[in-house]
């Protein structure tokens, strides 16, 4: 589904391209960039690529079916890494072309260069998943964006609009010295803006509805590990403008409400059912036993049936193409896929609806204004009543509608009843009878996600551990790994997830059997069943042996070991529970000395519990990780610090073996 964005990309060119030379001829920079050399720069730390010195974006609305947009910008590159603001893609379609595109390199030393639009290249913007699309890139790369150096581009576009609203995007991972955002309004017309991420700022207003906002000295947003998604946490403004009198069949963005009755508008009459649907209901549903069996079925036939393919023409970047034509055809994108689903569904006498979301966490929140901040569509079930299986998880009580049930018939390997971690305590606008409503979806509990690992080993006289370990897997765990080896061919490669974690708690080892358990059956968990040796396990000290009874897996980090404070929350994929159970055969003629102690750790976002305990020749080591909450303020995150340096020390502890009888 289309989204949003920053209407310039920076690109990473792929080597084709990079063999195309622009004509880059001497020339004098425009007076606007050369007004930049030697101006002060804002703060930043030494990690900084890039500082975008001036950005100035125009939007002049010439009517309700024609926006023009002229950009500025230009950036004083700092580090090799910058040298991506050299090269610039702006898209362009059937609704959108480019009326002119230059740029400029400003060198430390020498003559200024310059690239025309005659020294771009076209490509297109078809992303893997896409059949085709209308939408393009034109890309021109600017000479000479090494460091010392500026580069600046500008470019003029016009547009046909879907809806009469438009976003600054003022924050960006490079830290911004002046930015500024003009909108022309034709005479009569008026405008609401919100602001999100940043307080608000009043426009200068000037003659024949004129306005403009400006900000000076904004910060980049610096990257953290386990940070929330960038796009979720930059700053930007919301402006919606609509004609005289405020009525537009474009303007519906004004209230959620308003934006789910514009994307009912665009829905009209693709839910239609055909004769080939019906067929295909009753062919799934013969057979089955209640509803819920039914039910299952078809998610599955649009989980793997109808692959996930993107055609973007236009309007259909946001507009679903017709059931009928969906099934048809067996393909489609999220949109297309929850069109299939509804009608489908609808078949067998159940109610669904359209849901809009963003897969990155926090780019809508309940605060947020009204606006088209998705870039993904899945399913709200109405489940029947008294349908209550343990299995439908994603489930939201909802004041007028009842039990709803979210699935994203797009993803192939989360089951029917469940959505994965990044869809969770997430945000979306639910397209209901009345119109849009954002909703929370639900957070799923912890066991719901995580590893139960059992191991049974043993350990010789010289040191050697061996055995067989056994994983079950369900939520994201599963599904990562079933991702990740789902069209892997090689035996030798679908064992690598292993070699990973053995890699990553051994120093050496050797994989004597390893099996894949439910691999293609989503409704099971998944697994692997693996037998392994680790040479000089135990560490001899003296005529003692130490072991470490965490055999496997690492559950401590150390992203908060930095002299840097923390300036966004940690978040986590989802909630989870790890469980490791390991029993360790010691060799004949040892005892245990010494054991480490229990560890029990409570804190309201995750917990941590171990123990190791023997009996006669064998030490028995357990332990449970759980994460409870999906993000950990800023406030919590010293006690989050305390919490892995817990665990590392549990992970590090070893049982003392001694010779029998020996004091």
């Amino acid at each position: 589904m289309r989204a949003t964005s920053r209407i310039v990309t920076l690109l990473g060119i792929s080597a084709c391209l990079l063999a195309v030379t622009p004509n880059a001829l001497a020339g004098d920079a425009p007076s606007w960039m050369h007004s930049l050399v030697g101006v002060q720069l804002p703060t930043y730390d030494e990690k900084t690529d890039a500082v975008l010195l001036y950005s100035d974006t125009n939007v002049t609305v010439v009517s309700a079916d024609k926006v023009r947009m002229h950009v500025r910008e230009a950036y004083k590159i700092l580090r090799p890494n910058g040298r991506d603001h050299g090269t610039i893609a702006v898209p362009f379609d059937s609704n959108m072309k480019i009326l002119n595109l230059h740029g400029w390199c400003i060198p430390a030393q020498g003559k200024d260069y310059e690239v025309k639009e005659k020294d771009a290249v076209d490509a297109s913007a078809v992303a893997d998943f896409e059949l085709f699309s209308d939408e393009k890139k034109r890309i021109l790369r600017i000479p000479a964006p090494d460091p010392g150096n500026i580069v600046g581009y500008e470019f003029e576009l016009e547009r046909r609009p879907y809806f009469l609203q438009d976003e600054w995007s003022f924050q960006e991972m490079d830290p911004v010295r002046e930015t500024h955002f003009s909108l022309q309004l034709p005479v009569g017309w008026a405008y609401k803006s919100s602001w999100i991420g940043h307080s608000e700022v009043k426009p200068e207003e000037r003659s024949g509805n004129s306005l403009q906002w400006s900000l000076t000295d904004v910060q980049g947003i610096r990257w953290e590990p386990d940070m929330p998604p960038w796009r979720g946490v930059a700053s930007k403004m919301v402006v919606s403008f609509f004609p005289s009198g405020g009525t537009s069949q474009k303007n519906e963005l004004l209230s959620w409400e308003g934006m789910g009755v514009w994307y009912q508008n665009l829905t009209s009459g693709r839910l239609e059912s055909s004769d080939a649907i019906k067929k295909e209901v009753n062919t799934l549903a013969s057979g089955k036993q209640g509803q819920l069996a039914k039910m299952q079925e078809i998610a599955d036939f649009l989980q793997h049936q109808v692959r996930y393919v993107e055609i973007t023409l236009g309007i259909g970047g946001f507009q679903p193409h017709a059931a009928a034509d969906v099934y048809s055809h067996r393909y489609g994108d999220c949109k297309d896929k929850a069109t299939l689903m509804q009608t489908m569904l609808r078949e067998m006498g159940v109610d669904s609806y359209y849901v809009l979301i963003n897969v990155y966490r926090g780019s809508v929140t309940k605060d947020s204004p009204p606006h088209n901040g998705f870039n993904h569509a899945i399913t709200a079930i109405r489940l029947p009543d008294g349908m209550n299986d343990p299995s439908l998880v994603a489930v939201l009580q909802h004041p007028k509608l009842g039990k709803l049930l979210f699935f994203d018939p797009t993803d192939r390997v989360t089951p029917f009843g469940q959505i994965r971690g990044d869809l969770q305590s997430n945000f979306g606008l639910l397209i209901a009878p009345q119109g849009g409503e954002l909703v929370e979806l639900p957070q799923q509990p912890s066991s719901m996600n995580g590893i139960l690992r059992t191991a049974k080993l043993t350990v010789d006289p010289t040191g050697t551990l061996r055995g067989n370990v056994k994983e079950t897997r369900m939520g994201d765990s599963a599904r990562s790994e079933r991702y990740r080896i789902r069209d892997v061919e090689k035996d030798s490669d679908r064992i690598k997830p292993i070699e990973s974690l053995l890699g990553g708690s051994l120093t050496n080892f050797h994989i004597t059997k390893a099996s894949i358990l439910n691999l293609t059956q989503t409704s099971q968990p998944f697994g692997f069943d693996y037998s392994f040796e680790s040479e000089r396990y135990a560490k001899s000290a003296g005529n003692l042996l130490l072991v470490r009874p965490r055999v496997l897996g690492v559950k401590s980090l150390g992203i908060l070991e930095t002299k840097e404070p923390r300036k966004f929350p940690i978040q986590f994929e989802s909630t989870r529970r790890d469980t490791d159970d390991f029993e360790i055969t010691i060799p004949a003629g040892y005892e245990v000395d010494d054991l480490p102690p229990a560890v029990d750790s409570e804190y309201s976002f995750a917990s941590y519990h171990s123990k190791t305990e023997v009996k006669g020749q064998t030490i028995h080591y357990q332990r449970t990780f759980e994460v409870k909450e999906m993000s950990v303020p800023v406030a919590q995150a010293d006690d989050l610090k305390k919490f892995y340096r817990i665990i590392a020390s549990d992970e590090r502890n070893n049982a003392v073996l001694k010779p029998a009888g020996s004091k």
